[in-house]
């Protein structure tokens, strides 16, 4: 009888992990680096293990110059025309670390099942999330001349960090938040498409 619930557990603990990594791979589709300083971070103190492959990302070394990345590319998004220049960099980076940070999370989850799901799932999911940021930032220059691209870089900023805290404490919701901004960022490029053909035609 006691050993049903820990079955359980262990049943749950693969597909949460791929959740995990999908929630986190997301997230670097808002900013690349952030979602894998969080993570270094939070096997550093201890509140998440890493596969062993990927015990790197918790070092001293690797955080400081995560913590510098990061830092660098939130502030190079609030630079007009500069923004547009990293969203064409920052795609495939994004392919990339969505794997990688999607892979270093899926603890005890076998090699085969792990590497299927971060590069199709986890850097799948990355890039789309960076190709639906990148096009709102492409539509937002043209109707509001880079007026509005601090708001959605802010917008994108908060994303990553909600996204990636959400996702190491509560997956299943970090995954319904990536679902809902994505409809949102959906939503608002058929609004600016039609506001962009209404401009044109006046």
């Amino acid at each position: 009888m006691t050993s049903a619930p820990g079955g359980s557990m262990s049943d749950l603990h693969i597909p949460l992990s791929i959740v995990l990594g999908v929630g986190l791979a997301a997230a670097t589709g808002f900013r690349v680096f952030l979602p894998m300083l969080i993570a270094g971070l939070a096997a550093y103190t201890g509140h998440r293990p890493l596969d062993g492959s990927f015990a790197w990302l918790a070092t001293p070394s690797a955080l400081t110059m995560l913590g510098v990345a990061a830092l660098a590319e939130i502030l190079a998004y609030y630079v007009p025309a500069v923004d547009n220049l990293l969203d064409t960099l920052a795609t495939p980076a994004a392919l990339v670390a969505g794997t990688i940070v999607s892979a270093a999370v899926m603890t005890d989850v076998p090699p085969m099942v792990k590497w299927t799901a971060a590069v199709i799932a986890g850097g799948g999911v990355a890039g789309l999330t960076q190709g639906v940021t990148a096009l709102l930032r492409a539509k937002s220059t043209v109707l509001t001349g880079g007026v509005g691209n601090v708001v959605l870089s802010t917008g994108e900023l908060l994303g990553a960090l909600l996204v990636s805290l959400l996702a190491l404490a509560a997956p299943l919701a970090a995954l319904g938040v990536v679902i809902f901004l994505l409809w949102l960022g959906t939503r608002l490029i058929r609004h600016l498409f039609r506001r962009e053909r209404q401009v044109k035609r006046t």
